[in-house]
């Protein structure tokens, strides 16, 4: 108790900024989500406030993420489908899912599964960030142009007949449940459809619209019909959001833009009562458990979302542990994967219980809250309690909020969620595959096999084809270098002994790291653990590279990180022995020569001697008791 109150100004400050960046964006993932704009807020809330209380990384600031709603979004869709396009009748299942999804992030801490996220490459983790932000881009274009398919009276009409068919198959089902034949009975079957109005043939076709046109694919089959009945109003509402977003970064970011833009674009709206479609009420006063999903419980409804659930649990640990790593690197803390995984499914439990949309941890979120001076705990609690009185205080002013303007935040978010780096690499990466007289590289195949599979088909299923490509891909590669290698001279293991003959004085100022085997997306956690490893009398690093054959996306933009790193700690870095395909690598994306200059780069360790002795000045040294003196 006493170290979570050991920078309770700091705390609070991060805590608070951190809660209203994560305002608009909680309701406008509530809406996208389909439950509302309070599930949004109430997400934010409980996961915010437990995760950071339970959770293993002191700066997280957790909460509804553009991953995790991109999934639960058809999730919600599904269930709703099937249970006649009632919101009111699924929820019960809904909630079950993310209940049972939470259960499993702690079952998965307990586990210890965490350690094992990293094992996943940067291609599968690119391609999939970047079909979040195309998914969440693509369908919320409709809404942003006001444009809404189960309003649209001609495009629903198309459903009708479909829609008799499934209301009259409903009733067959009906009556062999109970035992009624229906062709020796033909009159109970005519006394039941004969009570099917027409607003339960209109609500069915409805049903199916908003079906049809849901997801990527599904807003692209609409999208023709949406501009010939663009609502113009909307329309400038959800750009005069964007405009602001983009604009107010230019001026400070202090303030976060998006809540200046959800703020103004909405007085400016409200205040001269123009006739805008508002956002879902919001539920006043404190959320109340939603005691549905256990006095509704049944078996069978729940065991074939089972997988579903699993995928959002997986989901929300890879994203969590991601952003785990970003605080990481900011703070020069380490986080506790295990414990971390635990709070998340605590927090997405409860959140689950009072009918919040299941999160993770954000990173967004989590930057503002360090950079705002956040260092324990308290801060993603303060973000929680925050909330909460936002929700007590300002509930019926935030359902007077205009739809479109909660379109154009998450317009943003989709463009900002895209893994640009990983994009921009694709025309740089080293064509190491082939089929016939094609040439290309097998890290961007698998980074648009995983993009195109998520925004199209499921986004869970693609990141399972990802990662076999990527496995298999990657034991090939092996194979051809353990090939390549073993027609080579063994090399000597006793060799190994270039401190040996290294001079005395300047052990203290020089560290030498020797890297055995690949780096790849399986090795990269230890190695990021280099700069821990090297003493604080150091101001060289020498890197041996003669056995490390292969470097994969993810090694180099690992090895990149460090060097950054080391180059403001003001350390040399030299490498000994690049070999070629790590060399090819580095120089693609320009760590040669932009980070490590012709000149720090040896073909043998005695040159590289020659230059310490030249350059590198004995600045410490160490008495009797190898205690440093400088």
């Amino acid at each position: 108790m006493k170290n979570l109150f050991s920078n309770l100004r700091g705390d609070l400050f991060g805590g608070i900024t951190a809660g209203i960046v994560a305002l608009p964006l909680a309701l406008a993932f509530g809406v996208s989500s389909g439950m509302g704009p309070s599930a949004g807020l109430y997400g934010a809330i409980f996961i915010s406030f437990f995760a950071a209380l339970f959770g293993g990384t002191n700066t997280q600031i957790s909460g509804p993420t553009a991953p995790m709603t991109a999934v639960s979004m058809v999730v919600i869709a599904g269930i709703i489908a099937l249970n006649d396009g009632s919101l009111e009748k699924a929820l019960p299942a809904i909630l079950i899912v993310f209940l049972l999804a939470g259960l499993m992030q702690i079952g998965l801490g307990l586990l210890g599964i965490g350690k094992y996220i990293r094992y996943i490459p940067y291609p599968v983790v690119s391609g999939f960030m970047t079909a979040i932000g195309v998914i969440i881009l693509v369908t919320q274009i409709l809404p942003a142009i006001g444009y809404y398919p189960k309003e649209d009276a001609e495009f629903v009409n198309q459903f009708k007949p479909l829609a008799e068919e499934i209301i009259l198959d409903n009733i067959l089902k009906e009556e062999a449940g109970e035992g009624i034949l229906v062709l020796e009975d033909f009159e109970e079957t005519i006394k039941r459809a004969g009570k099917i109005t027409e607003a339960d043939m209109l609500k069915e076709a409805q049903t199916l619209a908003k079906s049809e046109a849901s997801g990527v694919l599904g807003a692209i089959k609409v999208f023709p019909r949406a501009l010939q009945n663009i609502n113009w109003l909307e329309l400038i509402l959800a750009l005069s959001t964007i405009v602001i977003i983009y604009g107010f970064k230019r001026i400070t970011t202090t303030i976060p833009s998006a809540l200046v833009a959800l703020v103004v674009v909405s007085a400016v709206a409200y205040g001269f009562g123009l006739d805008y479609r508002p956002i879902e009420q919001i539920p006043s006063g404190f959320p109340t458990p939603n005691l549905g999903i256990f006095t509704d419980f049944e078996l069978d409804s729940v065991t074939p979302y089972v997988f579903t659930a699993l995928t959002l649990a997986l989901l929300g640990a890879i994203d969590s542990l991601l952003t785990s790593v970003v605080a990481d690197n900011m703070t020069k803390t380490k986080h506790q994967p295990n414990k971390e995984l635990v709070g998340q499914g605590i927090g997405n439990s409860i959140a689950a219980v009072f009918g919040g949309i299941p999160g993770a941890g954000a990173t967004i979120r989590t930057v503002v809250n360090i950079n705002a001076g956040g260092k324990t705990k308290l801060s993603g609690m303060i973000a929680g309690v925050l909330l909460l009185i936002i929700l007590l205080a300002l509930g019926p002013v935030a359902s007077q909020i205009p739809a479109a303007v909660l379109a154009g935040i998450l317009v943003t978010v989709g463009i900002g969620v895209m893994d640009y780096k990983g994009l921009k690499a694709i025309p740089s990466l080293p064509k190491d595959m082939s089929l016939g007289p094609i040439k290309f590289s097998s890290e961007v195949v698998i980074m648009l096999v995983v993009l195109v599979l998520s925004s199209i088909w499921n986004l869970v299923y693609a990141v399972g084809v990802g990662l076999v490509i990527a496995s298999l891909m990657f034991m090939k590669k092996m194979g051809d270098l353990t090939a390549e290698r073993s027609d080579v001279t063994p090399l000597d293991e006793k060799d190994w002994v270039d401190e040996i003959n290294f001079p005395q004085s300047l052990k203290e100022e020089v560290f030498i790291k020797h890297l055995k085997g690949p780096l790849f997306f399986g090795s990269t956690s230890e190695f990021q653990q280099l700069a821990n490893q090297i003493p604080r009398t150091a101001s060289t690093v020498i890197i041996l590279m003669g056995r490390m054959q292969y470097m994969d996306q993810s090694g180099l933009y690992t090895l990149e990180d460090v060097l950054i790193d080391l180059k403001k700690s003001n350390i040399n870095v030299l490498f000994v022995e690049v070999l070629q395909q790590p060399r090819y690598m580095m120089e693609r994306v320009n760590v040669i020569p932009k980070l490590i200059p012709e000149e720090h780069i040896f073909n043998d360790f005695e040159s590289c001697l020659v230059w310490i002795k030249d350059n590198v000045k004995d600045k410490h040294t160490a008495n009797e008791n190898n205690q440093i003196i400088e």
